[in-house]
């Protein structure tokens, strides 16, 4: 089921993870990879194949979702190595199996479970936190921005820390943009300190506290510009034809990625170690984007300690 470089997308039937199976065609097609189309059974067909096969030798019943979307996939992916899967479990464990030395895992937002109201299906979220490849979250048509041009439309945005993202995550979307033949925006925050006046309960009309100093933010936004393009400097080396456009932003990266991501074809975010226990996890910003952003979200995971 594995393949070092293939593209998996997870499909059920819904619209959600047919607008997913449409970017993971392009997004194979760009990479010149194979593409697993990969179905997990419903648990009821999943019990019935168990109490068949428990009676002795019998055909395995149909997975109609792959039959039927292997007649639709055909005749668009000419040139391109589809396989598809039936796979049994649960759909978090089944995918993350099957995206086990994968390229890319790709995913809908949601899928045909859960509340209708929900914008990140609780699939979607455990995937995205856990799996061991980078995750790719296709928005639902209510939020989607740019697919109506395709996976390579739009430029590519990068969340970044410069001390907490991996370089993992900072190749993929340099990658990504250069593949693309698209700029890459880079979007680091950094802290605006409170108002004394915050800080305390309202002064006596003789203490009133001045505001901040004007020259503060300006002295924080040129630290952070001078930490990011630092943190850049090999990459931007290393991929000298892509267009890299610097933007920090105060305290609020999440914002600023997701009013960007309007009229952007891919934002990338990173997934970290929780201290020093292994488990990986998406932090705030990851989360927010996962939400709300209007285009594709790639996470991508660090190395694997070693």
């Amino acid at each position: 089921m594995s393949d070092t470089s293939a593209v998996v997308v997870g499909v059920d039937g819904s619209e959600h993870s047919l607008r997913a199976l449409e970017w993971a065609l392009r997004a194979a097609r760009s990479l010149e990879a194979p593409l697993t189309v990969a179905h997990v059974r419903s648990e009821a067909l999943q019990l019935g194949s168990a109490r068949i096969a428990s009676l002795g030798p019998a055909p395995e019943l149909p997975d109609t979702v792959v039959d039927a979307l292997a007649v639709e996939v055909g005749p668009r992916a000419e040139g391109l190595d589809v396989r598809y899967a039936s796979l049994d479990g649960s759909v978090v464990d089944a995918l993350r199996e099957a995206a086990r030395g994968a390229r890319l895992l790709v995913i809908g937002s949601r899928g045909r479970g859960g509340f209708a109201s929900l914008l990140l299906g609780s699939a979607s979220r455990a995937l995205a936190s856990s799996a061991p490849c980078p995750v790719v979250v296709v928005p639902h048509e209510a939020r989607a921005a740019s697919l109506e041009s395709g996976s390579e439309a739009g430029r590519v945005l990068l969340g970044l820390h410069p001390e907490e993202t991996s370089d993992e995550v900072v190749e993929f979307a340099f990658e990504a943009a250069r593949r693309r033949k698209v700029a890459l925006e880079v979007v680091t925050a950094y802290p605006v300190p409170p108002s004394p006046a915050l800080l305390i309960g309202a002064p006596a009309p003789a203490m009133q506290i001045p505001p901040p100093l004007p020259d503060e933010t300006p002295e924080l936004a040129d630290e952070t510009g001078h930490r990011q393009e630092e943190r850049l400097r090999p990459f931007r080396e290393r991929f000298p034809e892509v267009e890299v456009v610097p933007a920090v932003t105060p305290a609020d990266a999440a914002g600023r990625l997701v009013e960007d991501s309007a009229e952007a074809g891919l934002l990338v975010v990173g997934r970290h170690h929780r201290h020093r226990v292994e488990t990986l996890l998406v932090g705030s910003v990851a989360h927010a984007v996962l939400h709300h952003a209007a285009c594709p979200v790639a996470v991508v995971p660090p190395a694997p300690k070693s």
